[in-house]
């Protein structure tokens, strides 16, 4: 069943590929949407993870600066949140994490912002295709390693100019199947493992 799924999927994503743009968005919808019931997390954490992220954002939406001048988006796993994306200058940056600071349930902030311009709008579009990319490559693995192997729905993807974040609750050695398996897939310039890890 696991395998046919991930076959489908797959697949789905090869059709599509010359498409790109915003039905990648979807396709990144989807997808994700169909791994909250496997996820690793309690549904407690699930709903305290959106609430941390829904908050973050408005807090940051507060701020006219941060608004005007800079691109950020905000992931939570299990209170462990990362930032990424562009600000001007190390004001503006620290001034997100101060921002930051004051939500309520943050345990610990990756702060993954980089100094420069904002990125384009064909970047942007670019990084959604390569989560999707990303997404598939994890999910064929999966289904490759269908006995006891790596559980894809456990990792969240965040692609930001290039560079892909992965998160979640995950065994060092699945840390690290997935890890590989995100520095292969083209146009990926770089990844970052921010996983907390179980026994």
């Amino acid at each position: 069943m696991k395998l046919l799924k991930a076959a489908a999927i797959t697949s789905m994503l090869a059709g599509i590929s010359l498409l790109q743009g915003c039905i990648a968005a979807a396709v990144v919808t989807i997808v994700g949407g169909a791994t909250v019931a496997n996820d690793q997390r309690s549904l407690g954490n699930q709903i305290d993870d959106q609430k941390i992220e829904i908050v973050a954002h408005n807090e940051l939406a507060k701020e006219q600066n941060l608004v005007d001048n800079t691109n950020l988006q905000v992931v939570s796993v299990n209170g462990s949140v990362l930032i990424v994306g562009q600000a001007p200058n190390t004001y503006l940056r620290d001034h997100a994490i101060k921002t930051l600071n004051k939500v309520s349930g943050i345990v610990q902030i990756h702060n993954q912002i980089r100094i420069g311009n904002i990125v384009s709008i064909a970047t942007r579009t670019n990084d959604i295709w390569l989560t999707s990319k990303v997404k598939a490559a994890l999910i064929a693995k999966d289904g490759l390693l269908n006995k006891g192997g790596l559980d894809s729905s456990n990792v969240k993807v965040i692609t930001e100019n290039g560079e892909v974040f992965l998160m979640g609750l995950m065994t060092k050695t699945d840390a690290n199947i997935a890890v590989d398996i995100a520095r292969n897939v083209g146009g990926v310039n770089r990844v970052f493992k921010i996983f907390e890890y179980q026994d």
